[in-house]
């Protein structure tokens, strides 16, 4: 009987754990690179993975710390975090993930470095996650560097497909702020409710198939007037 009772709460343990598991790829970088992502925008400083162990000048001579939030992903800070630092280049982190209709809960933390912070110019920051924009801001005006904060929220997915999981850096001049990224997550969420929740009506592949219904129909309408 102690046997089954063990075996039955270890089953639960698992099919908890399973229901909650991160569905983003490489969400926390512990690879150590950009495994699952997809980045655009170049510049002489790519979006790139560094160290964050407190310890190691990762971000041009300055140590980050490890990301010590345990608010919403069960995924560790570790000790990486994905680095946007270019004084030019507009930037773009981004991951396509499949989801079925449901609640999820989705979030991020960042961090901004003193010296990137102290630099004259500017940088705009926007983070959006299956439709829901979870941050949208610019790195002086959060006035808060050396500080990882917690960024998150619900999102009321209603059709099947697939979704993205985006982060926009945009600099306004040389030099620039920089920001620190780290565990990125969507978990599907046993809540039901809660704020903030957003409808995000469908997914990406409706909304480009969408996209070339409008393209299409614009292209007939230019022949028909040639």
């Amino acid at each position: 009987m102690r046997q089954k009772f063990l075996a039955g709460a270890a089953a639960l343990l698992m099919s908890t754990a399973a229901a909650h598991a991160n569905l983003v790829t490489n969400g926390s970088f512990e690879t150590g690179d950009l495994t699952g992502w997809t980045t655009t925008g170049g510049g002489t400083y790519p979006v790139a993975v560094i160290v964050t162990d407190g310890s190691t000048g990762s971000a041009f001579g300055e140590a980050v710390p490890s990301d010590p939030i345990v608010l919403g992903s069960d995924d560790a800070g570790g000790n990486y975090g994905v680095y946007f630092v270019d004084d030019i280049a507009h930037q773009t982190l981004s991951q396509t993930i499949h989801l079925t209709a449901g609640t999820y809960e989705i979030g991020f933390d960042a961090y901004a470095p003193q010296n990137g912070f102290n630099n004259t110019n500017d940088a705009q920051f926007e983070a959006t996650i299956a439709g829901i924009q979870l941050a949208n801001y610019s790195v002086h005006d959060q006035n808060q560097p050396t500080v990882w904060l917690h960024y998150s929220g619900l999102a009321n997915v209603l059709a099947d497909g697939d979704y993205i999981v985006n982060f926009d850096f945009s600099p306004e001049g040389n030099p620039a702020s920089d920001v620190v990224v780290d565990r990125v997550y969507v978990l599907a969420s046993d809540q039901g409710g809660g704020t903030p929740v957003g409808d995000v009506p469908e997914p990406m592949t409706l909304s480009l198939f969408g996209a070339g219904l409008v393209g299409a129909a614009m292209a007939r309408r230019r022949k028909a007037k040639a």
